[in-house]
């Protein structure tokens, strides 16, 4: 027991170090952003009518009119500092409004995570016991129906409903804490959920009619053990993995359909802030935005990793 310990830490420990490189690369796109970017970005926050001197004194501010190598120096040296710049309109640093929005963007993303997983495993392993029968096709059919249902035009439909029509629920913000927050979180939370369960759901189908047809569940069934206990203490284990991978994966997309759904219920998080910095061509902002949420995707990823050991021994190995 003691030595599969140790070999969970040190595959979780390799598994970080491999993320390295893939740090970097993000780091590395994340600040080519801005010089890639078609034109004079300095010339593009300013706007029109801007004069030669303030081009020259905004461009020495950002550090422009240094050497790209020294720039790029300057860029990892400040992310080891915590520093990741000035925003131009909010007058306040990337760091700070970041870790500001951060955390709802984050609620919102586990939320959404916690809706889906919860519709989408019971489902899926009904539609698997009852393969080819009416509630596998039924839920078949409420699968496609989701998939075919983009997060921009479920949204409005949601509060068309909840909020306009029954009054349960508020249509925008994110509430004053407690639970005023929580039914400020609901409706997003679905809008985004209701998608990633659609998803699940077929998933865990495919996954457990693979595992429900193995050897070692016909040797548990022969051996007098209950139905749920077959299903959920052995097949459900083993059919995770590939789920994981999928939630894994979807995290990503939940990041960037955040963007719309925050933009859709005026939730208060990364999304809103990147459309704000994108429209008022605040740069260092909007690095700062995607940073973040390529950082959380990579670590993501390593939790993924580590979740494959925990639902599976063998992968301990």
């Amino acid at each position: 027991m003691q030595s599969e310990t140790k070999q969970t830490l040190w595959n979780i420990t390799r598994k970080a170090l491999v993320t390295l490189p893939v740090l970097w690369l993000v780091v590395t796109v994340v600040f080519l952003l801005i010089h890639i970017v078609p034109g004079d970005p300095i010339a593009q926050m300013l706007g029109e009518g801007a004069t030669a001197t303030d081009l020259s004194a905004l461009r020495h501010a950002y550090g422009f009119d240094a050497p790209l190598t020294t720039q790029y120096l300057r860029y990892w040296r400040g992310i080891a500092h915590g520093d990741l710049g000035q925003s131009l309109r909010l007058h306040d640093s990337v760091l700070h409004l970041v870790l500001q929005r951060y955390p709802y963007t984050l609620a919102l993303t586990l939320a959404a995570l916690l809706i889906g997983g919860a519709l989408a495993i019971p489902a899926g392993i009904i539609s698997a016991q009852k393969r080819n029968q009416w509630q596998d096709k039924t839920l078949g059919l409420v699968s496609l129906v989701g998939l075919s249902f983009p997060n921009f035009a479920l949204g409005p439909i949601l509060i068309i409903v909840f909020s306009i029509g029954l009054g349960w629920l508020p249509v925008s913000g994110a509430g004053s804490g407690g639970p005023d927050f929580m039914r400020h979180l609901v409706l997003p939370a679905l809008t985004l959920g209701l998608g990633l369960a659609a998803i699940l759901t077929r998933m865990v189908r495919t996954s457990m009619l693979e595992e429900l047809g193995q050897d070692y569940i016909r040797t548990a069934r022969a051996k007098g053990l209950r139905e749920r206990e077959v299903v959920y203490g052995h097949a459900l284990r083993n059919a995770l993995n590939p789920v994981l991978t999928v939630i894994g994966l979807q995290v990503g997309s939940l990041l960037a359909g955040a963007i719309v759904t925050e933009k859709i219920f005026g939730w208060p998080g990364l999304g809103q802030l990147t459309l704000s910095a994108i429209s008022n061509r605040d740069y260092a902002l909007v690095q700062g935005c995607i940073l973040a949420v390529g950082l959380t995707y990579v670590l993501v990823n390593l939790l993924t990793d580590a979740a494959y050991a925990l639902a599976d021994p063998r992968m301990r190995r």
